[in-house]
């Protein structure tokens, strides 16, 4: 007498069994993505897969599969009533309370970052914070940065990111129940720079969390923000600006889970694009969740071409699982000027080069106006200016 045993075939992290078939599929809802801190769990990176795909993967090989130094990458943090600031330990409770990672590279900075800054604003009148970071190198890193609003607490946060570098990172956002945080996430790299970010937010009860981000330097950067609304109330406001040249590959992962409900999100990012290769990818998701009663939620991303020779991928997904909800949308357009702005302008004596620099600053100063913070908001006007100036529009 003779016995069969059957095997089950192993899945691929992100990938789940077919009910007709013992072969894999990819995962169709966005909260059911594999997640680990080990980066040997992720299979290797081909550059076919989803969240692959559209960056340029051999330009950074090295962080994703690479050695990573894991010391302390050089950052200052101001002072604040209200703010402390420390280095924490692999094995301090406060890692991983917002996500892990989901991809590769993002689990190779987990497994290699040695030590974590961890900030933390428990005053309950705003306070401003800036994380000051500067490269001054291009070995390959890994670094992880903890912030922490405690119950109630108010504050603004920048992190400025300057100088050279070759960096993988995971930031984690924590907003405890009625805080207010708004989180500046600033890429002014050098030209050469690559640097790759995956944030995590997880915001409570009646509390908000604005988060920005804005690219505009560096070779390759990569930034995944991920806001999790635990907390019935929560509100999310996801705003991003870049500016890609020739040449330059800007990239960001947008991702809402609407968990609890009556939950608020907005998401609007705006780019523009100048020079031959200037590339852009936005994907943006948004999942509300089967207890995601009464959200209210909508993403949009605006792009801008310049010149010929560039290339903007934008993709909003929205997956909903249930029915009583406030309202729910997404919107996407990329295009060059709009001749009726241009008109008004012309008809009011500006001449035509300037009509078009005008149209351009006030595309993308809609999202740098919602910071809230003077001092950054006026320089990083000059800096759009800037990238301006080297514009010939057409």
């Amino acid at each position: 007498m003779s016995s069969t045993i059957e095997t089950e075939k192993p899945q691929a992290p992100g990938a789940k069994a077919h009910t007709d078939g013992n072969w894999d599929v990819p995962v169709q809802t966005r909260s059911e993505r594999f997640a680990s801190a080990v980066h040997a769990d992720f299979p290797a990176v081909t550059g076919r897969e989803l969240e692959w795909r559209l960056t340029p993967v051999e330009k950074i090989r090295d962080l994703i599969d690479g050695e990573l130094d894991g010391g302390r990458f050089p950052a200052t943090v101001t002072e604040a009533p209200g703010v402390t600031a420390e280095w924490i330990g692999r094995d301090d409770a406060r890692i991983g309370a917002a996500g892990l990672a989901e991809e590769r590279a993002a689990a190779n900075a987990w497994s290699s970052f040695r030590e974590a800054l961890a900030v933390t604003l428990t005053a309950e009148e705003p306070v401003e914070v800036v994380i000051d970071r500067q490269g001054d190198d291009r070995t390959p890193r890994a670094a992880h940065t903890v912030i922490t609003a405690k119950a109630h607490a108010r504050g603004l946060v920048v992190i400025d990111n300057r100088g050279s570098a070759r960096l993988s990172e995971n930031l984690e956002i924590v907003v405890d129940d009625g805080a207010h945080l708004t989180v500046v996430s600033l890429q002014e790299w050098d030209d050469e720079s690559v640097h790759l970010s995956s944030q995590f937010a997880r915001v409570g009860r009646d509390a908000t969390l604005k988060h920005v981000v804005v690219s505009l330097g560096g070779a390759v950067v990569r930034v995944n923000p991920s806001a999790h609304l635990a907390g019935e109330g929560a509100t999310g406001e996801l705003l991003g600006l870049y500016f890609s040249d020739a040449g330059q590959h800007l990239e960001q992962r947008v991702y809402v889970n609407h968990i609890a409900p009556h939950t608020v999100s907005r998401v609007t990012y705006k780019g523009a694009l100048n020079g031959e290769g200037a590339r852009s990818v936005w994907v943006g998701d948004v999942l509300i969740g089967r207890e995601a009663t009464g959200t209210d939620s909508y993403e949009q991303n605006r792009n801008l071409v310049l010149s010929d020779g560039t290339r903007a991928d934008s993709i909003p997904n929205l997956e909903i699982e249930t029915g009583d909800i406030a309202g729910a949308g997404h919107a996407s357009a990329t295009g060059r000027f709009d001749d009726e702005q241009l008109f008004y302008l012309r008809s009011r004596g500006i001449a035509e080069q300037e009509a078009r620099r005008l149209v351009v600053l006030g595309f993308l100063l809609e999202v740098v106006q919602k910071i809230g913070q003077a001092e950054l908001e006026a320089r990083l006007v000059a800096a759009i200016e800037a990238e301006l100036a080297a514009v010939e529009v057409v």
